[in-house]
């Protein structure tokens, strides 16, 4: 069977990405790297902080660079941060360097799951609801558009999760599962 490629989970804040990365890289033996805390551990300083300081744009750019490192490296399962797909560098070697899910879910999930997290710049308001329609409306596409596979993750447990992504992946692999899908395509 062929060896995995580098899995890239992508999708908004709340969605489950560091979760189910650590657990997806524990199940494939694999370094996991969450993009987030990777920046923090170079800067030394937590994302609000940059943010503060050098304002989105700055941690935009960080965020890029990191990016660019963390999916060249070989045999890696990576979380972005849930803005990683606004800049076209990013969503570029998203896709030329693994394979790339999309952790989709609901706004009401998303404020269930980030209600007590004071570490996210952009929910430091009155009115996160509307921002998180906000982002979704903006970011869905562009989450689409960069993803090889989309996958639900409200109201799943984590490792419900991490089996449909396994799943998915081999098929995707797997010569025979693609000659298959390509047999089918030509019946129909």
């Amino acid at each position: 069977m062929q060896e995995l490629p580098n899995i890239f989970l992508i999708g908004p804040m709340g969605a489950g990405k560091s979760t189910i990365g650590r657990l997806l890289a524990a199940e494939l033996s694999r370094s996991f790297f969450d993009s987030d805390h990777a920046i923090q551990d170079r800067c030394g300083a937590d994302i609000p902080w940059i943010f503060d300081v050098e304002g989105e744009p700055g941690f935009r750019q960080r965020e890029s660079q990191m990016i660019d490192e963390l999916t060249q490296l070989p045999s890696v399962v990576v979380a972005t941060g849930g803005g990683a797909v606004l800049r076209e560098e990013n969503r570029r070697a998203l896709r030329e360097r693994g394979t790339v899910v999309y952790l989709l879910t609901t706004v009401d999930q998303q404020l269930k799951r980030t209600a007590k997290d004071r570490n996210r710049p952009l929910l430091q308001c009155d009115n996160r609801e509307q921002v998180l329609n906000d982002m979704f409306a903006t970011r869905d596409p562009l989450y689409r558009a960069t993803s090889d596979i989309t996958v639900r993750t409200d109201r799943r447990s984590p490792r419900a999760v991490v089996n449909e992504i396994l799943r998915r992946v081999h098929r995707m692999v797997d010569p025979l599962e693609i000659a298959r899908a390509q047999s089918k395509k030509v019946s129909q």
